[in-house]
């Protein structure tokens, strides 16, 4: 058996691969490029990939390509209705990252919040040192409790921070981008009325549904000194806009995603003039060392019950 992975890097360098070893010869590649693609996958019969497309004409030319492991949850970059038709079966992994994501949903709030970026410059640039008090309140710190924070996609990572939030003193309320989810534990409202919330978190997937779902008039529904912080999928919120509102109304904003990644040079989010107001992570909020651990765990049980 022959297991080729396509983009190991994305996995990160400290990734421990040695276990998908154990079902036949393994070979990793840090990235592949759609050129490489055939190059790469050659005589395999199971092929890993994060984001490398695997289309048509890769399923038509890779004849001995029975199995098909996602090491992510979305599914996009295959194509599913021809690998069906091929009877290559094609398995992702989920639920590996709910505690990761979760996390970094609060990192980026607490720092937003408490203004935690001023606070260690201005200690470490020496200011303190120089202070004739004990302390230093320039920056506004805020806390949790009390605030209203609004959930867009109360899915398991929402529900998630919903139960950290509700820890800290939070009121929830939730936006389903579905229109079915009804949850008993909290509240559902319109959108209109969510981005109205203290705290706004996206944990939806990019659909036709949440497919530019935040745009300039969402945005300017935002109370003055609301956080917007997305950590499901960049096309969800119109990045020039969001950049536009950063630097025009009294709002804050954390991001780990972006609609293209990574991100152009020229993208508007990298040039907003008030540079406080915004935190940037490169899509690394699944991706704790447990969570990873974890995903690499999920695909090897993918490959196990194949081969059974």
């Amino acid at each position: 058996m022959k297991i080729v992975f396509l983009d190991a890097l994305t996995l990160g360098n400290d990734a421990d691969l040695r276990v998908l070893g154990e079902f036949g010869e393994f070979i990793s590649y840090d990235t592949t490029t759609l050129d490489e693609r055939l190059m790469h996958i050659g005589d395999a019969q199971i092929v890993l990939s994060n984001k490398v497309v695997i289309d048509k004409v890769i399923m038509d030319a890779c004849k001995n390509l029975k199995l098909i492991c996602i090491t992510a949850t979305g599914m996009n970059n295959v194509d599913l209705e021809y690998a069906k038709q091929k009877g290559i079966v094609v398995k992702n992994v989920a639920g590996y990252s709910t505690a990761s994501v979760a996390q970094a949903t609060f990192a980026h709030a607490l720092a937003l919040i408490s203004s935690g970026a001023y606070y260690d410059a201005y200690v470490k640039n020496g200011n303190w040192s120089k202070s004739p008090i004990f302390t230093h309140l320039d920056k506004p710190i805020f806390e949790i409790n009390r605030k209203t924070w609004g959930i867009i996609g109360l899915g398991a990572i929402g529900k998630e921070v919903a139960k950290i939030a509700t820890a800290f003193g939070a009121n929830i309320v939730f936006y389903s981008t579905s229109g079915v989810n009804n949850d008993s534990l909290y509240k559902r409202v319109p959108l209109e009325e969510l981005m109205q919330s203290d705290i706004i978190s996206i944990h939806a997937p990019l659909n036709d549904k949440t497919n530019g779902l935040i745009k300039k008039e969402q945005l300017s529904l935002m109370k003055q000194g609301g956080i917007l912080l997305n950590m499901g999928r960049g096309g969800i919120v119109d990045e020039q806009d969001l950049a536009l509102a950063i630097d025009t109304q009294d709002i804050f904003a954390g991001l780990d995603v972006m609609a293209i990644e990574p991100p152009a040079s020229n993208n508007p989010l990298l040039h907003v003039r008030r540079k406080e107001r915004l935190i940037l992570s490169p899509h690394v909020a699944w991706a704790s060392v447990e969570a990873r651990k974890t995903l690499i765990t999920m695909v090897s049980e993918n490959i196990k019950k194949f081969l059974a």
